[in-house]
């Protein structure tokens, strides 16, 4: 059943349906009451003008300016009635849709362009409530019209409504044929209008690599490729209309010209009254409005049908990372966990290839460690690390905290215990203290400058024009690469974690600044467990044990030195600096033993 996206609401329409009725209803009344007039007139001409009785001209005047008023009052009505109710749905399935996204997996996210998802979030909710608002209504009430209409004509006079079933026959034609294209263009149209919100969304984020190469006349003719098949599906979408409106637009002058010229010859031949003729022409003018109107409703109806149908396709998505019962439960209970992660014979693959990014992985990160994770672009460490807060699941294997499966754990749990920083820092368009503080909701300002100060970045934020009220624009661009990383590194930290997974998150700051924050966490957070993938041997080396990704699995463990006399691979990863000290400290090996007793004997962190 075609129809079915826009049923699917009917739960949601349900608990406003006594006043949607209503409006149904006032509709109907504004625009089936003009039917009346008509009559008036007819009644006018064969009456009070036929006798020249103008004192039975009055109660029929009387009632033409009541039918008006009742008419101004109804559509009055209908649209002050109307419009709180359809704003509510709106942000009622907006709603729905944002959260529905923020539950769904950052797997799936990626496979959707992010303007496909923002067109279905604002055009094509926008497009919902004015098909409710305003189409519906009138999609209702045209078909109610038209037929009371055309029974008019048959009680007045059968031919007169005989001519307009006529009429009827080649308009449902039309209309039949006009639905089935314009529904397949429609859909393409509104797809295309994502691609192109995707476009310049991605050109707005890109504006300095655009300029840096040089590459702005590209993407402006990547743009107008966009545009120009946009145009051409909306053309299309035109011509359609254009067609419909057209035989719409014709068959009711044939049949008011042919009300006429029948009217005519009936009152020559005696068998009806001018006044009859009157009423039937001018109830075909009346009808003439709803008919041209029924193009106008049926292509809104279309398009909202496929806005609809796109937006059950975002709500429908199967919910792939949640608690064990299938649900996700917004503030369970967090138990106690000493923190040692665990990767047991760990297979990974991405849902669109069955290549294994990471196979038959064992590692173990003991309470309190800190382990670097070393490897060539591609062997799986950002996998890896997405792996302990489920933003991927394994394939295969298990993933544990304190030997309890992560999966085992309520969603909401795992990510109190489990805090990460990426790379690519992703800071709000709002204060420095309320991105901070999206790590751990609530925290004192005591508790943000803290963190800044464990992320090297309290300096920089209180020379900032209002210290920790300062908006940092979006995505945090009116700030350095390192100093929105380090924002991102606070945020990490300030619910002082269980587990801390940092993918090189310091990779835009100097070294002695990246040392300054080692040590910090080191101090300040000494009994979190910390996986941290590292790029430089400077970050390795402060790191308690080091293990290598070749492949997607570990093919050497130890520590720094260790694994700079050891393995061949960790010394090419590292470069030349490290190869360089491989060679002007042949004896570190034994030295490193001992201080990873002596940190073995503290507790695991110095």
């Amino acid at each position: 059943m075609f129809v079915r996206p826009l049923l699917r609401f009917w739960p949601d329409l349900r608990s406003r349906i006594g006043v949607y009725v209503l409006v149904l209803v006032l509709t109907l009344l504004a625009t089936g009451i003009q039917l009346i007039i008509p009559v008036i007139t007819g009644y006018i001409i064969d009456g009070p003008i036929a006798h020249k009785d103008l004192s039975a001209l009055w109660l029929p005047v009387f009632g033409v300016l009541i039918i008006g008023l009742a008419e101004a009052v109804g559509m009055w009505a209908r649209r002050m009635i109307v419009a709180p109710v359809v704003s509510t749905w709106e942000v009622t399935w907006r709603s729905r849709l944002f959260d529905r996204l923020q539950y769904t997996s950052v797997a799936i996210h990626d496979s959707w362009e992010s303007g496909q998802l923002l067109s279905r979030a604002v055009n094509d909710l926008s497009q919902l409530r004015r098909f409710f608002a305003f189409g519906l209504p009138f999609l209702v009430s045209t078909p109610i019209v038209l037929a009371v209409g055309t029974v008019m004509l048959v009680i007045m006079q059968p031919v007169f409504g005989l001519i307009m079933i006529i009429m009827a026959v080649p308009a449902i034609i039309a209309v039949a044929v006009f639905e089935k294209h314009y529904r397949d263009t429609s859909r393409r149209s509104q797809d295309t209008m994502g691609e192109v919100t995707t476009d310049v969304e991605e050109s707005i984020q890109g504006i300095r690599i655009l300029k840096s190469f040089g590459r702005s006349p590209w993407a402006a003719e990547r743009f107008s490729e966009i545009s120009a098949r946009l145009k051409s599906l909306e053309i299309r979408k035109a011509k359609l209309d254009s067609w419909l409106w057209s035989v719409l637009l014709l068959l009711p002058t044939l049949a008011q010209a042919a009300i006429v010229a029948v009217g005519t010859w009936g009152v020559i031949e005696g068998w009806t009254t001018i006044g009859t003729v009157v009423a039937a022409v001018t109830i075909s003018m009346v009808l003439r409005m709803p008919i041209e109107m029924l193009g106008f409703l049926l292509a809104d109806a279309l398009m909202a049908l496929t806005a609809a149908g796109r937006y059950w396709e975002v709500i429908d998505i199967r919910h792939d990372i949640t608690d064990a019962d299938g649900g996700v439960d917004d503030a369970p209970e967090v138990g106690r966990y000493s923190g040692k992660l665990r990767f047991d014979d760990v297979d990974f693959h991405f849902a669109d290839t069955e290549r294994l990014t990471l196979q038959g992985l064992d590692l173990t990160i003991e309470p309190g460690q800190t382990l670097a994770l070393v490897g060539a672009t591609g062997s799986g460490k950002t996998t890896l690390a997405s792996l302990v807060p489920r933003l991927q699941d394994v394939t295969a294997g298990r993933v544990s905290i304190d030997d309890v499966d992560i999966r085992d754990m309520p969603v909401n749990e795992l990510r109190h215990l489990v805090s990460v920083s990426f790379e690519d820092p992703i800071l709000f368009s709002t204060s420095v203290a309320e991105n901070v503080e999206m790590g751990a909701p609530g925290a004192s300002e005591d508790e943000i400058w803290e963190a800044l100060e464990i992320a090297a970045a309290k300096d920089f934020v209180s020379r900032l024009p209002d210290g920790l009220d300062t908006q940092v624009g979006e995505q945090g661009l009116s700030l350095s690469g390192g100093q929105r990383q380090r924002l991102a590194l606070a945020r990490a930290v300030i619910g002082r974690p269980r587990v801390l997974v940092l993918d090189d998150p310091l990779s835009a700051v100097d070294v002695d600044t990246e040392d300054r924050v080692q040590r910090a966490l080191r101090e300040i957070l000494p009994d979190s467990t910390t996986l941290i993938i590292a790029h430089r041997p400077s970050t390795a080396a402060l790191a308690d044990v080091v293990a290598v990704l070749d492949e997607g699995r570990i093919s050497a463990l130890g520590t720094h030195e260790e694994l700079l006399e050891s393995s061949k691979l960790y010394r090419e990863l590292m470069g030349a600096s490290a190869k360089a000290e491989a060679h002007a400290h042949p004896g570190t090996q034994s030295s490193a033993q001992t201080t990873t007793s002596t940190q073995s004997q503290e507790g695991g962190r110095s």
